[in-house]
C-alpha cells in the first residue's frame, strides 16, 4: 500500500509541474518602467539576440504596430558578438554621445538624425547563455551587471536585464537562470525580462512546438517572436496579445506565443 501511495503522490507531483511553470525563487523588485516608458532602446548581447534577422527589430514592429500614432517614436538597436558575456562589451563606449543610436531610418528608408545625447532610454542586456550560472562565470555576471548598469545610469538611460532561456536538452537551466537575473537586477534596481520563463512555459503548454534552432540552444523564429513578445510587454507594459505583427508564423501559433509572453509577465511582476 505504502508503495502505490508513494507512486500516486510521485504522479501528482509529475502532472502539477505540467501546470506550473517555473520561476525565480525570488520574486523581482522592479516590475514597471512606466509611467514613462521606454521607446528607444539598445540592446547588448550575443547571437540569442541577432538570430532570425534580430529580436530587436521585431520587438519594434510589435511597438509599432501596438502603437500606431505613435510608432516613429519607437526604435530599437542590436550591438551584439557572437558568443559573448557582458563582459566582453564596452559599455562606456558604446554609450558615447554621437555614436550608437545618433541615426536611424523612417519607413521610407530616410535617414532621420536623433536628438543629441542621450541616444537610447533604456539599455537591455543579456550575458552569455551560461554565464549567470557557469561556476567560473558567475561572479562576473555580478560583477559586470552592476558595473554596466552603473554606467548606464551615468548616461541618464536605464538598465535592463534580459533573462535569457535554457538550452533545450537541459530544462534544468531555466530556475537557476531565473534566480541569478532576478538576484541581479533586484541588487541594481533593474527591470528583468522573464524570456527564460516564458519558453518554459511554451515548452510545458505546447512540447511540440519547436522554439529552437537546430543546435537546440538559439532561437526558431517562434523562440525569436516569443522573446519579443515577452520583451514587448516588460517594456511597455501593453499585452502582445491580438497584436497585428506576426513575424510570418501561423494564426494558432501566433495566438499561444502572445498570451504565453503575456501571462508570463504578469505572473514574474506578480500583476
Amino acid at each position: 500500500m505504502r508503495l502505490l501511495l508513494q507512486a500516486i503522490f510521485a504522479m501528482c507531483l509529475a502532472v502539477a509541474a505540467c501546470f506550473n511553470p517555473a520561476q525565480a525563487q525570488t520574486k523581482p523588485k522592479v516590475t514597471t518602467l512606466g509611467p514613462d516608458f521606454p521607446k528607444a532602446a539598445l540592446f547588448v548581447g550575443n547571437s540569442f539576440f541577432y538570430y532570425n534577422n534580430g529580436m530587436p527589430g521585431h520587438l519594434t514592429l510589435l511597438e509599432r504596430a501596438a502603437d500606431a500614432a505613435g510608432k516613429a517614436s519607437y526604435r530599437n538597436t542590436m550591438a551584439t558578438i557572437g558568443g559573448s558575456g557582458l563582459d566582453w562589451h564596452d559599455i562606456e563606449n558604446l554609450l558615447r554621445p554621437g555614436g550608437i543610436g545618433a541615426y536611424s531610418f523612417d519607413d521610407q528608408n530616410n535617414v532621420v538624425f536623433n536628438k543629441p545625447g542621450r541616444q537610447f532610454d533604456a539599455v537591455v542586456m543579456m550575458d552569455c547563455s551560461q554565464c549567470p550560472i557557469h561556476p567560473q562565470l558567475k561572479d562576473a555576471f555580478v560583477t559586470f551587471a552592476k558595473k554596466d548598469s552603473d554606467i548606464v545610469r551615468a548616461h541618464e538611460m536605464r538598465p535592463v536585464l534580459f533573462m535569457s532561456w535554457a538550452y533545450a536538452d537541459k530544462p534544468e537551466m531555466t530556475e537557476g537562470l531565473a534566480e541569478a537575473y532576478t538576484l541581479a537586477g533586484n541588487a541594481n534596481d533593474a527591470l528583468v525580462i522573464p524570456a527564460g520563463l516564458a519558453f518554459a512555459r511554451v515548452r510545458k503548454l505546447q512540447p511540440e512546438l519547436n522554439l529552437y534552432a537546430p543546435d537546440r540552444r538559439h532561437p526558431s523564429p517562434a523562440g525569436t517572436y516569443l522573446a519579443a513578445c515577452v520583451t514587448l510587454a516588460a517594456l511597455t507594459g501593453r499585452s502582445p496579445v491580438g497584436n497585428s505583427y506576426t513575424m510570418g508564423l501561423d494564426a494558432p501559433t501566433v495566438e499561444l506565443l502572445q498570451k504565453a509572453a503575456w501571462d508570463t509577465v504578469q505572473e514574474y511582476y506578480v500583476r
